[in-house]
């Protein structure tokens, strides 16, 4: 039903204004500019024609069957509008006007009041307080801004109205093409998923792009945009990305896990590339409906100078890129052809003197070297050659070949040709090299989200064929193909009376998560003998439910070996608690646990995308480093194994300084099993293991400290 925002029949502009400053006008003058091929009915109450159309008094005069209305009046006068158009049976609309509530109480009031109308005649809306949609291709531009893109494969959607005039203005500047362009405004109705839909369903888009400020469902945008990305890549700019949602959870999980955090790993589990920029957006955008994508992470540089070439270098090394590895046969081709003083190894270096017939046969080289994923191409400024004869040549051969090919013709007065030149050939072009960097690991971060994807669905296969054939049980032991996917054996009667009575570690034990021996006393008598049945040497730590960090008030003391030590530590925590003023109510006597490597692992419930599990280096000093990644839960294991392999604490368990490597396996399990127990028990805010000691490969890991919320208030510190 919403496809009639970009492909109408026919357009009624209510508002309409002789007056060429005016807004209704603007968006008559559009429609008639860009060559709608539809009808256009301005309705102006004295006015006889607009532009040369005739002009209605008013919108019961309309014809019947109008698509399409676009409302540009008071804000005051706009109920009173919609429902005229639901009584002439408009079921599209676009409210420009302003007024709404983005200005406070009254305009929400308003913006209700609009929102019961249209609903009792089933009116869909876009707006209020937007600038309308442009389609290049129907054509239809019901916007008031200056100009329109030239047709392309890139559709945008943006929560400003401000973003997208200022992407039209950039795109006819640039020569860049759009297929879809809309400004959503205060989405009353019609919300950003559905619009990723509506244009990632359009054939002639092949990226979809977006600035948000926020997303009205979380799990439906993820689910949306999941789907989409399935067939076409898909770029987002997250604007305010504050921590702001993190403040009310005092666990570490929150601090780590704020919204910024929360919105990257929802965009990273559906296949969304995050840019950092307007600019880096459309410079993805560009690459990855132009380009292939590249097979792997290698590069290589073809330059005529070497300053920016090593900028181009150094960034893609920051980036996780690789400096490809020149085949023998590519640097002998080279060799025996480039001028003497060149450089044959990667960057390529033509030298200042060369022209475009050295850089063709350079660049054929290494497009066809197999140890090459994709070439960048520098040309700093010089005066012996026209960069548009540079451009032809790039344009042409990398044409020939299913790499992609990035070009750096640098400047700006003197290359607007070469630029048309390269954007007709569909090679994109950054102005300085390093920017090449993001892109191209967008390319490849893009190409390996698929090949996960499709890995992912052969377990399924696999898991599925298993069930099948041997009878086997989805939620069946470690190490099983439905373990690979996450589905793991649980204790559930156990896991929801230890919910209810908030037992942190009896939940962990049901989910299969291990616990460190511990016990809970109250006089130091009662210490000594829980360290004797738990056995020497143990910990003794603080126990209050309103202190959240026991170190902070050195509330903790480790590898206590007899009893003498036990007692010492006992009244210097004491002492600590008096000090600090912190309620003791008692301490816990933990077994102590075999040296390995101190991890966190926690789960919170976001507001907006449901549970995410975080991973990355515990102990005390967790805030400081923040070596820590999120992950919207639940996680199958090629996402746990993504989750461990992007941190620190992640190559510290393949064993570093000659330490053995840690047994990453159970880490894997245990991050799937946190996933899934959050995903379970929706009512807890946050529950943390810090740290988890990972012991040496082979011998798993244990959870030494535990701590959990419900609803929004800390329920108890069990450790």
């Amino acid at each position: 039903m919403i496809e009639s925002f970009f492909s109408p029949s026919s357009v009624a502009v209510i508002g309409a204004s002789r007056d060429p400053h005016k807004l209704g006008h603007g968006v008559v003058r559009n429609l008639l500019k860009y060559n709608f091929k539809g009808e256009i009915y301005p309705v102006h109450h004295t006015a006889s024609e607009i532009l040369g159309l005739r002009c209605y008094s008013s919108v019961a005069e309309l014809p019947d069957e109008v698509d399409l209305a676009v409302i540009v009046v008071p804000a005051r006068s706009v109920p009173d509008v919609v429902e005229q158009c639901g009584q002439v049976s408009i079921k599209q609309v676009i409210i420009v006007s302003g007024g709404f509530g983005e200005t406070g109480e009254e305009g929400g009031r308003l913006e209700e009041k609009v929102m019961e109308i249209a609903g009792r005649y089933g009116i869909r809306m876009i707006g209020p307080n937007c600038i309308g949609t442009i389609d290049t291709h129907t054509p239809v531009n019901t916007t008031f801004v200056v100009g329109m893109p030239e047709q392309g494969e890139i559709g945008f959607i943006s929560q400003s109205g401000a973003m997208v005039a200022a992407v039209i203005d950039w795109a006819l500047g640039a020569g860049v093409g759009f297929s879809r362009l809309v400004s959503l405004g205060n989405q009353i109705d019609v919300t950003e998923t559905e619009m990723v839909e509506l244009i990632g369903g359009d054939r002639e888009t092949k990226v979809v792009t977006a600035y948000i400020e926020g997303i009205s469902d979380g799990r439906a945008f993820m689910e949306t945009a999941s789907a989409i990305t399935k067939e076409k890549p898909f770029v987002v700019i997250k604007a305010g990305q504050s921590s702001k949602g993190a403040e009310a959870v005092s666990s570490h999980t929150g601090a780590l896990s704020g919204s910024k955090e929360a919105y990257s790993a929802a965009f990273r589990k559906c296949g969304i590339q995050e840019a950092r920029s307007t600019e880096e957006m459309f410079d993805f955008a560009r690459a990855l409906a132009w380009q292939p994508l590249p097979k792997g992470r290698r590069i290589a540089v073809l330059t005529n100078a070497g300053g920016p070439a090593i900028l181009a270098v150094d960034a893609m090394e920051k980036a996780g890129l690789e400096l490809a590895d020149l085949s023998e046969n590519t640097r002998s081709f080279l060799k025996a052809r480039l001028p003497k003083a060149a450089s044959i190894n990667n960057p390529v270096d033509v030298l200042a003197g060369s022209g475009p017939a050295t850089y063709t046969l350079a660049l054929e080289a290494l497009l066809s070297d197999d140890q090459v994923d994709a070439v960048l191409v520098i040309q700093a400024p010089q005066d012996w050659f026209l960069p548009e004869s540079l451009a032809e040549v790039v344009g042409e051969t990398a044409g020939l070949h299913k790499k992609p090919v990035i070009a750096s013709i640098m400047g700006k007065a003197s290359v607007d040709e070469a630029l048309t030149i390269l954007h007709k050939r569909r090679v994109p072009n950054v102005s300085f090299p390093e920017r090449s960097a993001a892109v191209f690991l967008a390319m490849a971060e893009r190409r390996e989200w698929l090949e996960m994807q499709q890995a992912r669905a052969e377990e399924l296969q696999k898991a599925e064929k298993m069930t099948k054939v041997d009878g086997f049980r989805q939620d069946g032991v470690k190490g099983s193909a439905a373990a690979i996917m996450g589905a793991l054996e649980v204790d559930e009667a156990a896991a929801e009376k230890s919910v209810k009575n908030k037992d942190w570690i009896g939940l962990a034990e049901s989910w299969g998560i291990p616990v460190a021996r511990q016990k809970l006393a109250e006089t130091q008598k009662e210490a000594v003998d829980a360290a004797d049945e738990l056995g020497w040497p143990v910990a003794l730590k603080l126990f209050s439910r309103k202190q959240t960090h026991k170190t902070d008030v050195g509330g903790v003391r480790l590898d206590l070996a007899d009893e003498g030590e036990l007692e010492n530590a006992w009244e210097e925590i004491h002492q600590a608690a008096e000090k600090h003023g912190v309620d003791l109510e008692g301490m816990t006597v933990q077994k102590m646990i075999p040296e390995g490597e101190e991890v966190i692992i926690g789960v919170r419930r976001d507001p907006q995308f449901g549970s995410v599990v975080v991973f990355g280096s515990g102990g005390t000093e967790v805030e400081l480093y923040r070596d820590a990644r999120t992950a919207i839960a639940p996680l199958c294991r090629m996402e746990a194994e993504q989750l461990i392999d992007e941190t620190i604490a992640g190559r510290k368990l393949q064993g570093w300084r000659g330490k053995a490597p840690s047994d990453r396996e159970a880490v894997v399990e245990m991050l799937m099993r946190m996933g899934r127990l959050a995903e379970a028990h929706p009512e807890i805010v946050d529950l943390e293991i810090n740290p988890l000691i990972v012991m040496e490969e082979g011998k798993g890991a244990v959870a030494v400290d535990l701590r959990g919320s419900v609803a929004d208030r800390e329920i108890s510190v069990i450790d």
